[in-house]
């Protein structure tokens, strides 16, 4: 059986306990970085998206900053300092709290805001890639590759008539963010324990006649009461016909009296790490016969794969678990059960490396090492009538796998 693990760690910085080290986990990702720059060949690695600038420079990047590619970014170069492009004059305020970065090393960054600037954009990448050039020559590498985790059409001309090897980016810093030191470890089982909470306090709050989106809200504001907790991406809320197929999304619809309503804290995010923890419940009735024993076949079909998570095995190993689409619903292809039977990285992204699936595991396994964070989910229903989906977040450890999640799960949360 699986082994079970606890947050060691209160949530903020003592005198008396050591706790994270943040010092020491900023140089692991870095130094990770580093070695995966230099195993692909890169010269320099160019991060436009969020999750790789913290992980490069331990920078937060604003909610409002995401998905918008070039607002702010950072350039890795071999032998030197990471260096960070900030929007406007807001390095100022990452020099004043950013010891870690030398002061020399922030810039203020050139942004064409994904083609928004109009005709102006032309020149505004020029002026980017100038500055990358610039930053390349001066370490010596503009003559070597340079990764990046972004390009769209603008940066393709750009780079071209600079003269720029660009190339992928994006698969050194998945490589990198894959396997986590012992203090980002300890983040994902805090990580885990503020969802358990938030579970817990939704399991008292729900009622029937409430809407979804309700239950939403009550989640978000437990979460944003947490110290450390800096997003909260979604929370997702099915009830009855919504909750099969998984809709992954919440509206305004009254949940009733025995509805099976499934719950997802989807990527809150603290101190930068973040989660995704589904657990099913049954409002104001107890489940029936039939849908207990849907659950119990989800629950199987979840621990099985967890029997098969150790070092040395593969997302070949965990996915052969599950049954094909075929065999569970009746699909023709897998891609039609997309994420109904499913795993994924978690970190710093919300899909870190292993990705786990028919879809892509049992042609492209990959193997799985200690220090790997991430979570296994599995679901089944009746359509348009009720659906259970149940995930346990977990660390591997060399002895296998560590479930971080201790919200129950033996069987349906039953709120009345």
């Amino acid at each position: 059986m699986a082994n079970y693990g606890t947050a060691n760690f209160g949530l903020v910085g003592t005198d008396w306990q050591e706790r994270i080290n943040w010092d020491r986990l900023r140089r692991y990702r870095l130094q990770r970085a580093k070695e995966a720059m230099s195993r692909h060949g890169l010269g320099a690695l160019l991060c436009m998206y969020d999750e790789n600038i913290r992980y490069t420079t331990s920078t937060l990047t604003p909610n409002w900053n995401k998905l918008k590619p070039g607002l702010r970014y950072a350039l890795l170069c071999q032998g030197a300092e990471p260096i960070l492009f900030e929007q406007g004059d807001i390095g100022m305020q990452v020099q004043r709290h950013c010891p870690w970065i030398p002061r020399e090393n922030v810039r203020h960054s050139y942004s064409w805001i994904k083609g928004a600037a109009g005709p102006a954009s032309r020149a505004q990448v020029k002026k980017f890639t100038d500055s990358i050039l610039a930053e390349m020559k001066r370490y010596g590498v503009d003559k070597a590759p340079l990764g990046v985790d972004f390009v769209d059409i603008n940066m393709i001309n750009a780079f071209r008539e600079a003269g720029i090897n660009w190339t992928d980016g994006m698969t050194p810093m998945v490589e990198a963010r894959s396997v986590k030191n012992g203090d980002e470890l300890e983040a994902m089982r805090i990580v885990a324990a503020i969802c358990d909470g938030c579970h817990w306090a939704m399991a008292n709050f729900m009622r029937p006649g409430m809407r979804e989106h309700e239950v939403t809200a009550f989640a978000m504001n437990y979460l944003f009461n947490v110290p450390g907790v800096e997003d909260v991406e979604d929370v997702i809320v099915g009830s009855g016909p919504n909750s099969w197929p998984n809709w992954r999304n919440f509206s305004d619809r009254i949940i009733q009296p025995g509805d099976l309503v499934i719950i997802d804290l989807a990527a809150l995010t603290w101190n930068g790490y973040k989660s995704c923890h589904y657990r099913t419940y049954c409002v104001g009735k107890k489940p029936t016969a039939e849908q207990r024993e849907y659950y119990k076949t989800a629950l199987d079909w979840l621990y099985r794969s967890i029997e098969a998570v150790r070092p040395g095995a593969t997302t070949r190993d965990i996915a052969l678990q599950w049954p094909s689409a075929q065999e569970a619903w009746g699909y023709k292809e897998e891609d039609q059960a997309a994420a109904n039977l499913w795993g994924h990285g978690l970190g710093l992204a919300q899909y870190d490396m292993p990705v786990i699936s028919r879809i892509f595991s049992l042609e492209h396994p990959v193997e799985i090492q200690p220090g790997m964070s991430f979570a296994l989910e599995t679901q089944h229903g009746k359509p348009f009538q009720w659906g259970v989906r149940i995930e346990e977040m977990m660390v591997v450890t060399e002895r296998g796998a560590e479930i971080t999640s201790q919200f129950p799960v033996e069987e349906i949360t039953v709120v009345d």
